[in-house]
């Protein structure tokens, strides 16, 4: 039998007067987390299946011990974390959506007993985001369109955290695939990764910014004003969330990616960025924007 870790003894503790075929729904801590699992919570109680809410449980490592030590059932997850759960961090495949997703399902298939299911189809990694009017004078979506207006002199300045700027996996390998550079005096550096402060730079135009560090589904994006550049030549990792579940529980519960499947592929990016908007910019609760989002998809009867 296999030792239980310090957490799953005190998740047994806490989750002690649950139903014994109760599914527990859990999800990370952060904003999207609470989003993304109070749609999987509220789904499941509508089509009649007995859930207990350990939602925003924790960070990444907490989660992952918590669902492969079988203490909670159901959590949405990120398909390019599979690139550090199986230590493939180098592989290229993380860079595709449909390569990365399927091979993170087989892994966890094959070594947790873990199911992965639809994904939705926003990715939530690093991008750079400009001002609206800056890219519509310019007529910019993509990192291509922007890499070309920026080497032809486009007047770019970039709010972004020193990781960004300094990591070969960041703003270094956007300007060699995208054929810019940008020098120092674009560059506004700030301290640790907080997109709120790139983001707000950019929309309150400090020291000329007018673009910024985001991360793909941040809910401040449209709000201040300003919209994602593509990444069409996949130079980041694709961090589509979806749905995983314990196998066992699957097979008790087989009617469930049929419900979640159709949420999840309705979460395009800019609906997750408005939806996180209206908790982070907005303050409503998690719980609130979920449910109303299921309502006026008609997910829920």
């Amino acid at each position: 039998m296999k030792a239980l870790t310090p957490l799953a003894a005190l998740l047994i503790g806490l989750g002690g007067a649950a139903g014994a075929q109760d599914i527990t729904v859990s999800s990370k801590i952060d904003t999207e987390g609470g989003l993304l699992g109070n749609m999987i919570l509220l789904a499941l109680q509508d089509a009649g299946l007995p859930v207990q809410d350990r939602l925003q449980l924790g960070g990444t490592p907490i989660m992952r011990d918590a669902i492969t030590s079988g203490q909670i059932d159901i959590y949405p997850e990120y398909t390019a974390n599979g690139a550090f759960f199986f230590n493939e961090a180098d592989s290229d495949v993380w860079k595709d959506p449909e390569a990365g997703y399927k091979r993170v399902a087989e892994l966890d298939l094959e070594q947790n007993d873990i199911v992965w299911l639809q994904p939705s189809p926003a990715n939530n990694t690093w991008a750079i985001a400009l001002r609206q009017d800056v890219a519509t004078e310019n007529d910019l979506q993509t990192m291509t369109q922007m890499g070309e207006w920026i080497a032809g002199g486009g007047d770019v300045k970039l709010a972004a955290s020193t990781e960004f700027v300094t990591s070969a996996a960041a703003l270094p390998a956007f300007q060699e695939t995208y054929g810019f550079t940008m020098s120092p005096d674009q560059l506004v550096q700030l301290s640790g990764g907080d997109t709120a402060a790139t983001i707000a730079a950019a929309a309150q135009q400090t020291s000329g910014v007018n673009a910024a560090m985001v991360y793909g589904t941040d809910g401040g994006i449209a709000p201040a004003g300003l919209v994602v550049m593509e990444d069409d030549k996949g130079v980041q990792p694709v961090y589509q969330p979806a749905p995983i579940i314990r196998a066992e529980v699957l097979e008790a519960h087989p009617e469930i990616p049929d419900i979640l499947a159709p949420i999840f592929s309705s979460l395009d990016l800019e609906t997750l960025q408005e939806l996180n908007g209206r908790i982070q910019i907005g303050g409503e609760p998690a719980a609130t924007v979920a449910r109303d989002h299921l309502t006026q998809g008609g997910f829920l009867d």
